[in-house]
């Protein structure tokens, strides 16, 4: 149990953990910013398209209200909010995604031009056969 709880401190304390914790606190903030971005301007856009006063008028009522019962409602209305959503939360991740991917290609371009570029200096061992070359070079 105790190697357990070791391997689960050195885990938690890792930066990777701490990136991640910070990549959902982002995430959470980004996720209102995108139900906004959907309920206040996306889905009035969506109403207009089917002539309705809000996408909640595309709900299908299946069985209306009673005294003993709530109306049941199908909420496709809802349902494509959602949808709305979960796209424009995809394809910013995935342009987030691309934009990375293409820095980091770019960044392994460059340090490799970089390394092609610089003379190699040799390893110390190189250095040191060098000199015992040079030795007994001398001692002839």
């Amino acid at each position: 149990m105790k190697k357990f709880l070791d391997e689960f401190k050195a885990f938690a304390l890792k930066g990777n953990v701490m990136d991640m914790a910070i990549g959902v606190i982002i995430g959470g903030a980004f996720a209102a910013i995108t139900g906004s971005l959907v309920s206040d301007v996306i889905t009035p856009l969506l109403a207009v398209l089917f002539n309705s006063p809000n996408t909640d008028a595309l709900n299908i009522t299946l069985r209306a209200a009673t005294a003993d019962s709530e109306a049941v409602v199908l909420g496709l209305g809802t349902f494509v909010g959602t949808i709305v959503n979960f796209l424009v939360i995809a394809l910013v991740l995935f342009s987030v995604i691309k934009a990375m991917n293409k820095a980091k290609e770019l960044a392994e371009k460059n340090k490799k031009k970089e390394e092609e570029a610089a003379p190699a200096e040799p390893s110390a061992e190189e250095k040191l056969l060098t000199e015992i070359r040079d030795l007994l070079k001398e001692r002839k």
